[in-house]
């Protein structure tokens, strides 16, 4: 794709300056050119402008999930160093409800600390996957925490 060649570098040190590693920049890079070659097929004659539209909405995006990863290990964080001793607290309730797969994944990363390419390597699966995984289990939790800390018979 001649606009791929074209815009990469641009794009990518767009990322660059405002991410907080290389890693994070290109897999945000290389999420705008997914997105242009979904909505667009094989055209070529995309303008610069259009991609970087593109690259400021996903750039958005990546911020606030970050800010919810952020929301959400300050949370586990502070559920971790205040843990009752009869576990029941209500982060242990709403992940012992989850399924398997989103407690692994988050745990693996607020818990261990490990970043989605790591627990990719880890689960054997794409990095995209992992944070695929890791969004729809942030909001399972969410939900669910939700229930949780609802008081007796209010509805929501």
């Amino acid at each position: 794709m001649a606009t791929h060649a074209a815009c990469h570098d641009r794009i990518y040190r767009y990322f660059r300056r405002r991410t907080e590693n290389a890693a994070t920049a290109e897999d945000l890079c290389a999420e705008v050119f997914r997105i242009t070659w979904e909505k667009t097929g094989q055209d070529d004659s995309l303008s610069v402008m259009v991609l970087f539209g593109i690259a400021k909405n996903v750039l958005r995006n990546h911020d606030r999930s970050t800010l919810r990863s952020a929301t959400l290990l300050g949370a586990l964080r502070f559920e971790r160093s205040h843990e009752r001793d009869d576990n029941e607290s209500p982060i242990h309730a709403a992940l012992s409800r989850l399924g398997p797969d989103d407690r692994e994944v988050l745990l693996l990363t607020y818990w261990d600390g490990f970043s989605s390419t790591e627990v990719s390597d880890l689960l054997n699966t794409s990095a995209t996957a992992v944070r695929m995984r890791l969004h729809r289990a942030r909001k399972a939790l969410s939900r669910l925490l939700k229930t949780e800390t609802q008081p007796e018979g209010a509805e929501g």
